[in-house]
């Protein structure tokens, strides 16, 4: 278990400490965000990112602890097993380097080279391999005409094959083979047969030719080569810059015995050239493919996730009653009232715009609206006939144009005819759900977007490509990250937005909601233990997490844990005032010593200087509001697009390549990662988050296909 630890520690360049406290927290059951908060003394502060690090690095090198007990009994049964194989077995870093180890000795199917040993030929492979003969036709003659073997020929060729078999299961050569490539060796595409036009009407039209050195593959690159690969629209090859044959001199060289005959060396050669090229290389290209596919998984998946946590964390807009419309040409345009906490008043549809227009209707049925129930604001999705609709909307000064929001309304649908939205409006069609939904996105996008699969979202880029074990794992963990970092009233969350908060999952926030449903608000955190199921582990993982605001205990309403009233109570203590004095009092908190407390004993210093910043803005939420204000778009149109215009844009989803720009059309431009900054950037989100106001200059509009191309650059 220690070397475990060790191991972790020096991947990630933590303290060995550190890491085995923390892995030992996690086997206990505990959460990330309920470590990196709560167990700050215990890990020595380790913050979410190195806590999760831990947690992903753990499950890796445990996996391949356990890959190396399976190798180590294996060769070991099969009577094999040396010191030094045990040594090398150990010491190996990584599953490529136990499976070398392993490859001699796993089960194989039947090759050229069992077939070979089947006729007894094994003896003549190491009388060739020992090259002492000088004359390996003459060895195999003894052979021949024997287990079906033919002639000496027919010898030698098995011979070969047992010795090519022997070349492709030589760490050795595998590492020449793989260095080779990883130094020298490309990727390259071309057009499959017949395929020309329909490839050149696709986004993969750039991959008709293309050729690109591994080591300078970008994920998406590669993530785009497969896809199209798989739709048959191309053919994908490595190639060696220097050919081939160099490789196999250099395999040969470091597998031919040095003092082997002339012609015995010319045998092995030809075996090499044969492993080389059947085998080694085949084998090679493969761990290559999975290697790009893994770093490509992980940069997209990595994209996705830090995109899906500044959606989750974006501003909610805080006590304003919404009008939420979802627009439409056929059906009309759905519209929704919401109060502040995003409950259903009210549902209509009006028609202001093609087929069936009716401005001035749907002009007065607004204004009724607007007045009844005391809305706010617009939030407007942003789907089909939005901009026609946002026009309408501003024309016939429904309201002020500033108060009119344009949401995403990716995965609204999905979340319409979804479960959740049947069991919160069981009488109501999914138009009006949908409605609802953009209406809640802009009240507070966390809760509601807690509500639909991450991945129908609408940002990232080939999330159907990556690995989609991990990346639902990432999804998940992102969402439970944000879901504790804000905090969540145990009164109003829904079930599923409960089910996120460390230590909940979905069975306890049923519970929790059934219980309040039935005993109505909770009035103390304390009270979460009579919920049914929900016993004192749970509850110490999520207690911290969950607010109750207007409780019996204020502290209840802040991100302190109850573990540490008693904490609190010591420190008003010190300057002579009660716990309830703390809260939102700086002069009074200043005056608190806490280094002073931790030397006595009283408690932990990063804990309690936790509970300082919390007791300074009680109940707050890390959420801030950057951009209040509605983004008013530059044109209305792709037609009145030109090249050099300027325009104002809003970054509405993030690649490894560039962003994508809300122009206010509906055509997003793209922003390539070369065109965003004067400087090198390694990442668009080091320059770039979603939601932000940007100004653009269009540099290219390619009307066949609607592309725009943009670039900050002056």
């Amino acid at each position: 278990m220690e070397k475990i630890y060790t191991m972790v520690a020096e991947r990630l360049g933590l303290s060995a400490t550190a890491v085995k406290a923390t892995a030992e927290l996690l086997d206990e059951g505990a959460t990330v965000p309920f470590i990196s908060r709560y167990r700050k003394e215990r890990t020595g502060a380790l913050d979410e990112v190195a806590v999760r690090s831990i947690e992903t690095t753990l499950k890796l090198v445990r996996e391949l602890e356990a890959r190396k007990e399976f190798v180590s009994q294996a060769i070991s049964d099969a009577g094999a097993m040396t010191p030094d194989m045990q040594r090398k077995l150990n010491d190996a870093a990584s599953m490529t380097e136990v499976e070398d180890i392993y490859a001699p000795f796993k089960p194989k199917k039947r090759t050229r080279a069992t077939i070979a040993r089947e006729k007894g030929l094994e003896p003549l492979a190491k009388i060739i391999m020992s090259g002492k003969t000088s004359d390996p036709t003459s060895s195999a003659m003894r052979f021949a005409g024997k287990e079906g073997v033919k002639d000496e020929d027919e010898a030698i060729a098995g011979a070969t094959d047992i010795i090519a078999e022997w070349a492709s299961e030589s760490t050795r050569l595998r590492n020449i083979t793989r260095n080779t490539y990883r130094r020298s060796g490309s990727l390259g595409s071309s057009i499959a047969k017949g395929k020309e036009e329909e490839l050149a009407s696709t986004p993969y039209a750039q991959y008709a030719d293309f050729s690109k050195d591994i080591r300078h593959m970008s994920s998406h690159q590669y993530l785009a080569l497969r896809r199209a690969e798989r739709e048959g629209l191309i053919k994908v090859k490595y190639a060696l810059s220097n050919g081939n044959d160099d490789l196999d001199d250099a395999l040969a060289r470091a597998f031919v015995p040095r003092n082997a005959s002339r012609a015995c060396s010319e045998v092995i050669a030809d075996a090499v050239a044969d492993a080389s090229k059947r085998l080694l290389r085949p084998s090679v290209e493969n761990e290559l493919s999975a290697e790009l596919k893994e770093e490509a998984d992980r940069v997209a998946i990595g994209i996705f996730a830090d995109n899906l946590r500044q959606l989750l964390l974006a501003s909610p807009l805080k006590g304003k009653r919404v009008l939420a419309l979802d627009p439409g040409y056929r059906t009309g345009c759905k519209v929704v009232a919401l109060d502040a906490q995003g409950n259903l008043l009210d549902d209509t549809v009006i028609y202001p715009v093609p087929p069936k227009v009716d401005l001035d209707g749907a002009a007065r049925t607004l204004s009724r609206l607007i007045s009844r129930h005391k809305l706010d604001v617009i939030s407007l999705g942003n789907g089909t006939a939005s901009r026609e609709t946002e026009k309408f909307l501003k024309d016939y000064k429904v309201i002020d144009p500033n108060k009119i929001f344009v949401v995403s309304e990716n995965g609204a649908s999905v979340y319409s005819a979804s479960d959740i939205a049947r069991k919160e409006f069981p009488d109501k069609d999914v138009t009006v759900r949908g409605a609802v939904s953009i209406g809640r996105r802009l009240i507070d996008p966390l809760a509601e977007l807690v509500k639909i699969d991450p991945k129908s979202i609408g940002v990232g880029q080939y999330q159907h490509d990556v690995d989609q074990s991990k990346l639902k794992d990432a999804l998940d963990y992102t969402v439970m990250s944000c879901v504790n970092a804000v905090g969540i009233d145990v009164n109003t969350a829904s079930e599923k937005l409960l089910s996120y908060v460390s230590g909940i999952g979905p069975a306890l926030a049923a519970n929790i909601v059934a219980y309040r449903a039935a005993n109505g608000d909770f009035t103390s955190r304390a009270q979460l233990k009579k919920v049914p199921r929900l016993g004192d582990k749970a509850f110490e993982l999520a207690a911290g997490f969950l607010r109750v605001p207007r409780g019996k205990e204020p502290l209840d309403n802040t991100g302190i844990h109850p573990e540490s009233y008693h904490l609190v109570k010591k420190m008003a203590e010190s300057v002579n005032a009660k716990p309830s004095d703390l809260p939102a009092n700086n002069p009074l908190l200043d005056r608190i010593d806490i280094k002073a407390l931790a030397s006595q004993g009283v408690g932990g210093l990063e804990t309690m200087t936790d509970i300082i910043t919390e007791l300074r803005k009680p109940g707050r939420d890390p959420r801030t509001d950057d951009n209040s204000d509605a983004f008013v778009p530059g044109v209305e149109s792709f037609e009145q697009l030109t090249i050099g215009m300027e325009l104002p844009g809003m970054v509405n989803n993030i690649t490894a390549f560039g962003a994508f720009v809300d122009l206010g059309i509906k055509e997003n431009g793209l922003l390539h990662i070369s065109k965003i900054s004067n400087r090198r950037i390694s990442s668009v989100s080091d320059v770039l988050k979603l939601g932000q106001r940007v100004n653009v200059k269009v540099i290219d509009i390619d009307t066949s296909r609607r592309r725009i191309s943009l670039s900050l650059l002056p």
